[in-house]
């Protein structure tokens, strides 16, 4: 269990300190989803938002570790993640469409398997 939390904070620390998107990206996205996800409530109601939700996170989990796994724990480049050494340290390009499009695709597909999903309005 130790081992799963070092590497939980391992990617949170990643995550808030790589320079994939611009700070102010990082910090505008957080507001567009939650604008997004309440408009979600008010068009299609709580129970398809969880549904939706659940499904999206989920499957960008698994675009987040197979970039982890790729890249060897964000080490060395792969697709659109481009790693390179500049001083000494490790710097990294912006993330292009590989990523974003996988953002796209599972939003759509989170958006259908909430609206088809039973019981869920």
């Amino acid at each position: 269990m130790s081992k799963l939390l070092e590497e939980i904070k391992y990617d949170l620390s990643f995550i808030q300190s790589h320079t994939l998107q611009p700070k102010w990206f990082k910090v505008l996205k957080v507001f567009l989803l939650l604008g997004f996800l309440g408009l979600y409530v008010f068009l299609f109601g709580w129970g398809r938002m969880i549904v939706f939700v659940i499904s999206f996170f989920g499957l960008m989990l698994i675009v987040h570790f197979m970039y982890r796994a790729k890249t060897e724990r964000f080490s060395r480049s792969w697709l659109d993640f481009i790693v390179y050494e500049e001083d000494g340290q490790k710097k990294y390009k912006r993330i292009g469409m590989y990523y974003y499009g996988s953002i796209i695709v599972n939003a759509v597909l989170s958006f259908i398997i909430s609206q088809i999903w039973p019981n869920s309005a």
